[in-house]
């Protein structure tokens, strides 16, 4: 989940009370606000559209910080995939089970919960690994490579800003943020043993009164054989 140039967000992190990482407390608060705020991301959707033409029919799908389940899991669930949502934030899963029912969400921390080897056709990480220090985003990702299969695609997007625990506001919410410039988070994703395929870069303007344009990368990538 992204932010902008002075409020940057995403993934999962520290606590309010040392129980809850801090991406449930901004994301419980905002609710169905971030849905509507980037519901009208075109590289979002043109993300979605690259990994639909390549999945084979019933694809299993893991989509890490899942959200409302819009839109990520429900395209590919209404598509016919077979999509695990995990999200850290209680109400984020409250409402994707509502919304996308067709799919199966967990509340869950992405960095804490197991995940079989190759027991997914594709992962999706959009914007969910932002309030993670760098080696927690490096363990997450190198972990997703190996829940895909061999050959199995993983979509990945952040906001590509090299910095390091900064205080920011994401639509009045208070967050740490930490984030790759573009070099450094594509050699983290090639090291973790995944090809990039297709590297798109955007800037977006999320339709909030608080919000900035803001620079997006998203990755295309397979893992890599053997």
């Amino acid at each position: 989940m992204p932010g902008s140039l002075h409020a940057v967000t995403g993934g999962d992190v520290v606590a309010e009370d040392d129980r809850r990482a801090p991406a449930a407390v901004v994301f419980d608060a905002l609710g169905l606000a971030y849905e509507k705020a980037f519901a009208a991301s075109e590289p979002h959707r043109a993300s979605l559209r690259w990994l639909l033409g390549r999945l084979a029919p019933g694809s299993r799908v893991l989509d890490v910080g899942s959200g409302t389940g819009r839109p990520t899991a429900q395209t590919l669930t209404e598509a016919g995939h077979r999509v695990l949502g995990v999200d850290v934030s209680p109400v984020m899963v409250e409402l994707a089970g509502r919304q996308v029912p067709g799919a199966d969400f967990r509340l869950a921390d992405i960095r804490e919960l197991p995940l079989a080897e190759a027991s997914f056709d594709a992962v999706c990480g959009y914007f969910s690994l932002l309030q993670m220090s760098r080696a927690e985003q490096a363990g997450v990702v190198a972990k997703l490579a190996r829940a895909v299969r061999p050959g199995g695609l993983v979509a990945l997007a952040t906001v590509p800003l090299d910095v390091e625990d900064v205080e920011g506001v994401f639509m009045g919410q208070p967050v740490r943020v930490t984030s790759f410039a573009a070099g450094a988070f594509t050699e983290l994703v090639t090291g973790a043993g995944l090809s990039v395929l297709a590297a798109d870069h955007a800037v977006f303007a999320p339709a909030h009164p608080d919000a900035v344009p803001e620079p997006h990368l998203f990755l295309h990538c397979r893992r890599d054989a053997g």
